[in-house]
């Protein structure tokens, strides 16, 4: 990367902002559609669901790809499939026949020069940044982009299947108390629980202003959904929670913690810590189903109190207890089903990547 030669390039010399033809509601999603349907989320590549309504962007050999940008959380998605959109989407099309590790190598470093401004509006700073490109003969270099771009794809290959291998996770064959746990999920017993009496009063992190930030290695929250509410890494003297928790964000959006942490005061930790592992990541789902319904906003924040006054769903065994057990083998089974198609695909790439090294 060192002797590369680098050029700036404005947004408009490699892709074309389009109008957008329709605004989709969440009304106009169905679990049955076929079309993708992107907004400004950052999971899922962007999609939001799908719909059964005509697309409005459609793929053709001229145009293989489009490239979608969330405006609130300025990601960039790659679209490959005929779409449509709903609010803060910016559609772009490439003006080019780009190939999809160009597409990859162009929108990330474009993302580099957009900075966050949170849950605030990015197109207007998207638009003038400047993207930078490695350029041959002052030509962007696209066969340099090609091959960076194919070395990172096989280094991490091999960075998953390593860590497939180590945790465990290659392992996805259903045992026969997962089976029945999928089985029996139907015909559960549910009762409602609140959050203070199962696990006590929950905790409000404190205020760090990013100015107030020192350089460190303890992974700060603050709300959001980008990159899981991750801020940064602080060495500030800040109370550290403890893994296997749940935090709650002002927008009322739970995620489980795996690891210790620092927060700021718009976020609520639930004390899981006695819990299993999958049983806490289960409760995460349960939190997040009941707070997380637009009932929070802007206007009225999420906070430590609500959260002790939050009542959610569980599963009982036929004594009316809690059935964690059953929650834990659940998601155990879930995880298998979900990493079975990650290892296949990663068996199916690196026997591809074996099979042209052979041949060279």
């Amino acid at each position: 990367m060192g002797n590369v030669q680098w050029g700036e390039y404005s947004y408009s010399k490699l892709f074309k902002l389009l109008p957008i033809k329709n605004i989709l509601a969440k009304d106009d999603l169905d679990e049955n559609g076929n079309t993708e349907v992107y907004s400004s989320i950052s999971t899922n590549n962007g999609i939001m669901g799908y719909t059964s309504l005509k697309p409005d962007y459609i793929i053709t050999q001229d145009t293989p790809y489009y490239v979608c940008f969330g405006d609130h959380t300025r990601t960039f998605n790659i679209v490959k499939n005929n779409f449509s959109v709903m609010d803060n989407v910016k559609v772009l099309m490439p003006l080019n026949k780009f190939s999809i590790k160009s597409l990859i190598f162009i929108t990330s470093s474009w993302r580099k020069g957009v900075p966050s401004k949170g849950y605030a509006r990015h197109w207007s700073l998207a638009r003038k940044a400047k993207i930078q490109l490695p350029t041959n003969n002052n030509e962007i270099d696209f066969e340099f982009m090609e091959s960076f771009v194919a070395e990172l794809e096989a280094q991490r290959l091999a960075e998953l299947e390593a860590y497939l291998t180590v945790t465990g996770l290659k392992d996805y064959v259903l045992t026969e108390e997962e089976e029945k746990a999928i089985k029996d999920f139907e015909c559960l017993d549910w009762l409602e629980f609140n959050l203070l009496s199962l696990f006590g009063k929950s905790t409000r992190g404190k205020r760090l202003k990013s100015a107030d930030r020192i350089p460190g290695k303890l992974p700060f929250i603050t709300a959001g959904e980008a990159n899981e509410g991750f801020s940064d890494y602080i060495g500030n003297d800040v109370e550290v929670f403890p893994e296997n928790t749940i935090t709650i964000d002002m927008f009322g959006s739970a995620k489980y913690r795996n690891y210790e942490y620092g927060c700021d005061d718009h976020i609520a930790v639930v004390h899981t810590e006695e819990v299993s592992k999958n049983a806490a990541i289960f409760i995460t789902s349960a939190i997040h189903k009941s707070s997380y319904n637009g009932q929070f906003h802007y206007g009225r924040n999420f906070y430590a109190k609500d959260a002790d006054e939050l009542n959610i769903m569980l599963p009982v065994n036929s004594g009316g207890n809690i059935d964690y057990e059953y929650m834990s083998t659940l998601l155990s089974a879930i995880q298998k089903l979900v990493i079975k198609d990650v290892v296949l695909w990663a068996d199916k790439k690196i026997e591809a990547t074996k099979h042209i090294i052979n041949k060279q």
